[in-house]
């Protein structure tokens, strides 16, 4: 059923008829993301009109979807509304459970929280703002005939209500890309890369092709060149092993065994990716795969087991994990390479892609919970866990929507890098046109599945970053006059793979409502807007702008601090 998302407990049906073609609005946002609903919240504090548009019935992305351990390094590096978020996290758990209960302690201040919660604060913030209006299975496609032009200006685009069949045009001043994929500015005519750059290209540290033990050095194979390849994709997990809210993992009707078998002697032999399998020793593998099958558990120094083999858990409230994929593993889920077509492929692809993916996640769970083979200490601790079956009650509790790490990559004012995010200092380089501080590492997960004799699936790894600023160009393209891109933003594979974090994600957005309701104001471009006064105003959203240790919005000199940092930028000419 098609809605208009007001809140998780009261939704309100708008059916087509009640749509008009010709509707108007300020500001027009295509993708209900993290990203899109901090764009619809900023530009409507603003004052402004805002549609979201959003391809599934959920508002949320993937932090409605099991993306519930927060993926920040440096808490307190952003801010703003993606705070906001956070504080009314934690604040629901005290408020539901009370301020000593251990929910309110595997929130963990508000950074760890259970797909359903995080939707319902989502829809919260946006039922705040009256003249936000949110559609929910609104398709659009990145096809010429679906966006009008008028010079260098979007005019309207078209959307397919996926419940009726039918197409609807919404015109607006400015229009807001917070697709995962990059659709809109794609259909504009913005030009974007897809694939990794090599190292040399712009001398970033990791980059291009590389073998890397999991915390350890990069290996034999590594040529850092550039390809077309993509990382891998996957589903965010919610599981848990509490007996009175499991589901059991289920066997798909698409089962393929030959897909999993090589789990069997990676439970044995204890073989994982991480730097300790160097120390390991033949007579060390044999007598760990003797002691499993005598009914023991694995002797091999970091060694996962159990489910904990397979995908890398994180402690969410009321006895729920955030299951990723296991970064220690030659096998878990992520399914590598056959998402290479995704960011400019169809939604029928998209979805036949999400379909396989499903199966093939839920087939290595059944594999290593039924199969005779997988040794029967092994199978009976997987079968402790099971999906959680009071979320996502409306998909069979599993996941609604992929985690698309990586599509479109687009040409910006500027183009970050992994430069940007590594100096020898405690900071990164500070851009005069900051409108956010983030910090996460270089982070992309497999380009390859599987190779004989290679240490890692080709394209993992993490490296080391400091807290960095983001520029204002990174969202703002150079041919198109009323369009900003917060989540399908302006870089390089290995710059991309630090800001595709979704607190960075929210904090883009959160300066590209505030930039497009400036640029209405001021009867400008999105490309014409005055910095100083964006900064202004996200600073008093609460926002940082320049990672500074000890210091929060609360401080009462907090944005003299801010200033002088940007204007210390703006001397140097960074």
């Amino acid at each position: 059923m098609r809605t208009l998302f007001f809140s998780v407990v009261s939704l309100v049906v708008l059916t087509t008829s009640m749509v008009s073609c010709t509707k108007k609005y300020d500001v027009v946002v295509v993708g209900g993301t993290p990203g899109g609903v901090m764009t619809a919240i900023s530009a409507s504090r603003m004052g402004k009109s805002v549609l979201v548009l959003e391809r599934t019935k959920v508002v949320g992305g993937l932090p409605a979807n099991g993306l519930g351990a927060t993926d920040i390094a440096t808490r307190g590096a952003t801010t703003g509304l993606f705070l906001e978020f956070v504080n009314r996290v934690k604040d629901y758990y005290v408020k539901e459970y009370g301020p000593d209960s251990q929910q309110v302690k595997d929130c963990s201040s508000g950074y760890h929280f259970e797909p359903s919660v995080a939707a319902r604060i989502f829809s919260e913030m946006l039922s705040e703002c009256p003249n936000v209006t949110v559609l929910t299975m609104s398709q659009f496609d990145s096809e010429p005939s679906n966006i009008e032009m008028d010079g260098t200006r979007i005019k309207s685009i078209r959307i397919l209500d996926r419940v009726t069949g039918k197409k609807e045009v919404f015109k607006g001043k400015v229009f807001v890309d917070a697709t995962y994929e990059g659709d809109l500015a794609a259909a504009a005519g913005v030009p974007f890369k897809i694939g990794r750059e090599g190292k040399d290209e712009f001398n970033e540290p990791i980059a291009g092709k590389v073998y890397k033990y999991w915390r350890g050095p990069v290996g034999e194979g590594t040529t850092y060149e550039g390809d077309n390849t993509i990382q891998a994709y996957n589903y965010r997990l919610c599981l848990t092993r509490n007996k009175d809210n499991i589901v059991p993992f289920r066997k798909p009707d698409n089962y393929n065994r030959e897909e999993y078998v090589s789990l069997i002697d990676d439970i044995l032999y204890g073989y994982h990716t991480g730097v300790a399998t160097l120390e390991v020793t033949d007579k060390q593998r044999e007598e760990n795969k003797k002691a499993i099958l005598s009914g023991g558990r694995t002797m091999i120094r970091d060694d996962r087991w159990g489910v904990a083999k397979i995908t890398n858990m994180v402690t969410l409230p009321n006895g729920k994990t955030d299951a990723n994929n296991q970064h220690m593993a030659f096998i878990s889920t992520d399914l590598p390479e056959e998402n290479w077509q995704w960011p400019t492929a169809s939604w029928e692809w998209r979805d036949a892609f999400a379909k396989r993916l499903r199966e093939y996640t839920e087939g290595l769970l059944w594999f290593a919970a039924n199969d005779e083979a997988v040794p029967a200490s092994f199978r009976e601790e997987v079968k402790g866990w099971g999906f959680a079956a009071d979320e996502y009650t409306d998909n069979d509790n599993f996941p609604r929507q992929v985690y698309v790490r990586e599509g479109r990559r687009f040409e910006g004012m500027y183009f970050f890098t992994a430069n940007d995010a590594e100096l020898p200092t405690d900071r990164g380089p500070l851009h005069r046109d900051a409108i956010t501080a983030s910090h996460y590492a270089l982070d992309s997960h497999a380009h390859h599945k599987r190779e004989p004799g290679r240490i890692h699936l080709e394209g993992f790894l993490s490296y080391p970053t400091v807290p960095y600023n983001v520029p204002y160009g990174v969202i703002v393209p150079k041919n198109v006059s009323n369009l900003l891109f917060p989540v399908p933003v302006s870089g390089s594979h290995t710059g991309f793979s630090t800001l595709r974090m979704e607190p960075c994600w929210m904090a883009l957005g959160q300066a590209a409502g505030t930039a497009a309701a400036l640029a209405i104001d001021k009867g400008t471009t999105v490309q014409g807007v005055d910095i100083p006064t964006l900064q202004d105003e996200l600073l008093k959203q609460g926002a940082t702008l320049v990672y500074m240790k000890g210091h929060s919005p609360s401080d009462p000199d907090f944005i003299k601090l801010q200033k002088e940092a940007l204007s210390k930028a703006s001397e140097s000419g960074i």
